[in-house]
């Protein structure tokens, strides 16, 4: 629905082998996270792996199989969400691409008892910004 504003711009990070970017809801009213079916984040063309994905909102984190039952926390369109993913990146300006699959609970598409029963929905942005570098903290 709103696929132009998923990444919010100026927010990409690199801190110890991790790019995180904070990412936006495509859709006008809020999903659990149980909707948030899948996501991929690549920079300069270079995809993180997929196990290494994880997700945070409301100050949790998760990974997507966590996710996958989780009707407790739910995903607002006013509020950000973090996507990282293990993926090195120098200092400079990227390209950012960032897929999210949704699924919208409350549009029913047909008699089945079954997640493929609902509104399926992908988008995809891609923005280029510079990327800010994290430091760890020293103990």
């Amino acid at each position: 629905m709103i696929p132009d504003r998923i990444i919010e711009q100026g927010t990409l990070t690199a801190a110890g082998g991790r790019a995180s970017v904070e990412v936006r809801l495509p859709w006008y009213r809020a999903l659990p996270a149980s909707c948030i079916s899948g996501a991929k984040l690549a920079v300069d063309g270079v995809e993180a792996p997929a196990a290494s994905l994880r997700w945070q909102m409301n100050g949790e984190e998760f990974t997507f199989a966590e996710m996958k039952t989780n009707t407790a926390q739910w995903w607002f369109p006013t509020d950000s969400a973090v996507l990282s993913g293990d993926l090195e990146m120098d200092a400079g300006e990227h390209e950012v691409r960032v897929d999210l699959e949704l699924y919208i609970p409350y549009i029913i598409m047909s008699d089945e008892n079954s997640a493929d029963s609902v509104l399926h929905i992908e988008e995809h942005d891609t923005k280029t910004m510079t990327a800010r570098q994290v430091e760890e903290a020293r103990a």
